[in-house]
C-alpha cells in the first residue's frame, strides 16, 4: 500500500480508461496503478492513446470523444487525441487566463439549462437543479511552443451561489454570484449536447468505485507488482461480468457488477443428479430465471459454423 501525499492515508490509486456509448454500460479498457505520492498525470498521454487505441480496434469506429478531469490538462493529452483521430473534452483548471476568457463572455450569451435530476453541490452545501452554459473560443497551453498550443473551444457551465459563507477567499468579483466550471473541448456536438456529454465523465468514477468494491477490494498490499497484476484481474472480471449481465437482458446490461453478481452468479438453485445428467433446480417465481435461462442458454450453446 501507499500513502498519497495530499491525504496521508495509505491506500492504492488506480487509473482506469473506460470506453462507453450513450445505450452500453462501460467497460474498462486500459488499467494502471500508480505509488500515492505520483501526480495524476504523469504518463497521462500514454495512458489515453493506449485507451484510444483499445477503442478502436474493439470496433469504435464513430466519434470517439475522451472526456477527463482536469488531472489530465495537459498539451501532451490533447495533442494525443489529436494524432489519434479523437475529440477531447477535459475539464479546465480555472486559471488566470481561463478567467479572463470567462469574463468576456457576453451575459446574453448565457443559455439556462436544467438537469434531469438535482445535484448535491459540496461547496455551497445545497442542491441545485438549474445553469446556464455558454461557449467561447480559447487557445491552451501558449507557455509551450507554438505547435503544441490548441485553439479550441471552452464551454462554461455557471451556477448561482446560494450562500455568501461559501465565496472562497481571493476569488474576485468574478464569482460574487456565479461558480464556474469549465471544459476544454473540440467536440463538434451542439453546445447543449457537449456540455451534456462532459458531465458523463463521471462514469469513471462509478466504475472506480464499483471494482473497488469487488475483486480490487482483496488486492494484496505492500508489493507493487503483485497490487498491479491484481488490478488487470479485476478488470478482466468486471468485464466479464458486463458481458454476461448484456447477455441476460435490457435490465442487466446497465446494472452494476454487484447486482448482476446477485442476480445471476450467487444463484440459490439446487444442483442434482441422476443417471450421470446436472439438473439445475432453480427457485420457484425466482424473478430473474428468464434472464438467467437466457444467460444460461447463449453461453452453453453449441458454437456457430
Amino acid at each position: 500500500m501507499y500513502a498519497d501525499r495530499y491525504s496521508k492515508v495509505k491506500g492504492l490509486n488506480a487509473l482506469l480508461g473506460i470506453v462507453s456509448t450513450p445505450l452500453a454500460a462501460p467497460v474498462i479498457a486500459a488499467t494502471r496503478l500508480r505509488k500515492g505520492p505520483s501526480n495524476s498525470a504523469r504518463g497521462a498521454a500514454a495512458f489515453v492513446a493506449e485507451t484510444i487505441r483499445t477503442a478502436r480496434a474493439c470496433g469504435a469506429s464513430g466519434l470517439l470523444v475522451m472526456r477527463a478531469d482536469s488531472a489530465f490538462y495537459s498539451a501532451d493529452v490533447v495533442n494525443s487525441c489529436r494524432a489519434l483521430g479523437a475529440r477531447f473534452s477535459i475539464t479546465v483548471r480555472m486559471n488566470a487566463s481561463v478567467k479572463a476568457a470567462i469574463a468576456r463572455i457576453d451575459e446574453d450569451a448565457w443559455t439556462p439549462i436544467k438537469y434531469p435530476k438535482a445535484v448535491w453541490d459540496e461547496e455551497g452545501r445545497c442542491w441545485i437543479s438549474d445553469a446556464e452554459i455558454a461557449e467561447t473560443g480559447y487557445t491552451a497551453f501558449t507557455s509551450k511552443p507554438k505547435k503544441q498550443q490548441v485553439t479550441a473551444h471552452l464551454i462554461v457551465r455557471r451556477v448561482k451561489r446560494l450562500s455568501a459563507e461559501a465565496v472562497p477567499a481571493g476569488q474576485g468579483t468574478l464569482f460574487d454570484a456565479w461558480r464556474y466550471h469549465a471544459a476544454f473541448t473540440d467536440s463538434p456536438l451542439s453546445l447543449n449536447d457537449a456540455e451534456r456529454d462532459h458531465r458523463r465523465h463521471a462514469v469513471v468514477e462509478q466504475v472506480i468505485a464499483d471494482v473497488k468494491n469487488s475483486a480490487f477490494a482483496h488486492a494484496p498490499s505492500g508489493h507493487f507488482q503483485a497490487n498491479a497484476a491484481w488490478l488487470a484481474l479485476a478488470a478482466l472480471a468486471h468485464n466479464l461480468t458486463r458481458a454476461a449481465g448484456a447477455l441476460a437482458g435490457t435490465f442487466h446490461a446497465r446494472a452494476t457488477t454487484a447486482t448482476i453478481r446477485d442476480h445471476l452468479i450467487n444463484v440459490p438453485a439446487r444442483l442434482a443428479c441422476s443417471a450421470r445428467r446436472f439438473t439445475l433446480h432453480l427457485p420457484e417465481r425466482w424473478p430473474w430465471n428468464t434472464d438467467f435461462t437466457q444467460l444460461f442458454s447463449i453461453v452453453h450453446a453449441p458454437p456457430a459454423l
